[in-house]
């Protein structure tokens, strides 16, 4: 067994290649771990790597969570696990659902049951989506889920993420895993694609490209935004946290804007001349697309745990955005 007290220095991430993994790979290995990567390069790019590639001490496996043997092997040379890998995005959700529900349930099953084999503290990530249409202002993790009905492909997501936290619940209570679950609301940052559905380097994109930014639904959508460089400390420290170790955990910004708004915040920060355009939902995903009105979370408890509070305004977030941008056009 693996002692989680002590500062691990093995450390494996899944989706490393990935937005927040390679974020996290990173700033653990400018920490002295010894990072594994796992990552399939479905929705990840070695570009996102490119700074840390050649680091003595990271290793990149190409592979798939699916892959149970790999996944096990990986897993049992570890100290720590962070499970990051996941189909996401509105439209791949919704073009390959199948396929999305398959990585995010059973991939997320090879995970945790390597973990529970070898005794390795896990992170899992989740998602605000499990929260589905609670429009409460502060959404706290014990709070009420309200979802569509499951054969609408748009609840795939969000039911197959609830799945998974329930599945690490089981092996918390019944094995004695060490594992802590987050649950993100819309990080944000460079190397984030807007090819998923990611909101705001799409509009990003789009105003550089002097595009008409697209606005689906109404546009009155209510969402908080947080950036990539406050979740990832909280990460590191939340999976090494003994009273976060059982529960889901909230992390992300309190600061509202409406999806009209940010448009509109994205042509001022970027100078742009775009104007805006909306696209019904029907349009964008297909009939029967449902979505929520808001959704604003409390994060009182990351706080409590290991002091999260975030530095970046919504206007810090899109300035890094647009200037990745600049440097990758």
């Amino acid at each position: 067994m693996h002692d989680p007290e002590r500062r691990a220095t093995r450390v494996l991430i899944t989706g490393a290649a990935g937005f927040i993994g390679s974020h996290l790979t990173e700033y653990l290995l400018d920490r002295g771990y010894r990072v594994t990567g796992l990552d399939d390069l479905s929705t990840g790019s070695l570009d996102n790597l490119r700074e840390v590639h050649d680091h003595p001490q990271f290793t990149f496996v190409q592979g798939t969570i699916l892959d149970e043997r790999t996944v096990d092997r990986l897993t049992a040379g570890a100290d720590l696990v962070f499970h990051l890998a996941a189909a996401v995005g509105v439209f791949l959700i919704q073009g390959r659902t199948l396929d999305s529900m398959k990585t995010n349930i059973r991939g997320t099953e090879n995970v945790v049951g390597a973990a529970s084999r070898h005794g390795v503290p896990i992170l899992v990530a989740s998602t605000s989506e499990v929260y589905g249409k609670n429009t409460k202002i502060g959404l706290t993790e014990d709070d009420d889920r309200v979802t569509g009905s499951p054969l609408k492909s748009r609840w795939s997501y969000a039911e197959a993420k609830a799945i998974d936290e329930s599945l690490v619940s089981a092996y918390v209570n019944e094995r004695g895993l060490q594992a802590v679950i987050v649950r993100l609301f819309n990080t944000v940052g460079p190397r984030q694609t807007g090819h998923y559905g990611m909101v705001i380097p799409r509009f990003v994109r789009q105003a550089r490209a002097g595009e008409p930014l697209t606005i689906f639904g109404s546009g009155a959508q209510v969402r908080c935004f947080c950036h990539v460089d406050d979740v990832v400390p909280a990460l590191a420290a939340l999976i090494m946290a003994p009273a976060a170790r059982g529960r889901a955990v909230n992390l992300g910004s309190t600061e509202q804007v409406s999806i009209g708004a940010l448009a509109q915040r994205v042509i001022q920060l970027t100078g742009s001349a775009s104007a805006t355009t909306q696209v019904p939902y029907a349009a964008a995903y297909g009939p029967g697309y449902e979505d929520m009105e808001r959704r604003v979370p409390d994060c009182s408890l990351a706080g409590d745990l290991v002091g999260f509070h975030p530095g970046h305004s919504l206007d810090d977030i899109i300035q890094s955005v647009n200037d990745y941008c600049k440097e990758t056009s």
